[in-house]
């Protein structure tokens, strides 16, 4: 019984100093340079039906269910979006928009497991024809999700789907 005790302790201990050691936040971000004027770019990252179009995750599954909630780039519209495995359950709200420059939204995921971020778009004018776009999220690991974070890398497992959307973005705007 006396060994038992000592490896349940052992355990929790390792518990614990995993959770103390553990990432508590994260931010993931990727840009972009356009060659086109930031106005033309503003109306493919201000509209959520827009953003559909060309997120790397809408191609993942073309079947999934996706509807928009309220007046699609204002304040408070919601896009949500049930899907497969790969895109499962959530929706984005648009929180804040600084006109022709930043959309705030918040993500919430409902499947395969809960968690919120926070996900912004920046554009800013390069030149007469050219722009850049800054995608990105932010939000905290949550314990017991932390300790997994120390085997997991955010930034490897969402950058990529990051970037993709941005080149996606791109071909739109260029067709």
């Amino acid at each position: 019984m006396f060994t038992v005790i000592i490896i349940i302790g052992i355990l929790l201990f390792i518990v614990l100093f995993l959770a103390l050691i553990a990432p508590k936040n994260y931010h993931v971000y990727r840009s972009i340079e356009l060659d086109h004027p930031t106005d033309k770019v503003w109306e493919h990252i201000k509209y959520l039906e827009k953003q559909n179009q060309w997120s790397p995750w809408s191609k993942k599954d073309p079947n999934m269910e996706q509807k928009i909630i309220g007046t699609d780039g204002t304040v408070g519209a919601i896009s949500y979006w049930n899907g497969n495995k790969e895109v499962g359950e959530g929706e984005q709200e648009i929180t804040k928009i600084v006109d022709g420059k930043r959309m705030e939204q918040d993500l919430r995921f409902l499947k395969p497991y809960k968690s919120e971020s926070e996900s912004y778009m920046d554009l800013i004018e390069l030149g007469p024809n050219k722009s850049k776009v800054t995608w990105g999220f932010s939000g905290k690991n949550k314990f017991p999700m932390s300790i997994m974070m120390l085997f997991m890398n955010m930034d490897k497992m969402v950058g990529k789907d990051f970037e993709q959307g941005l080149e996606n973005l791109k071909r739109n705007l260029n067709s």
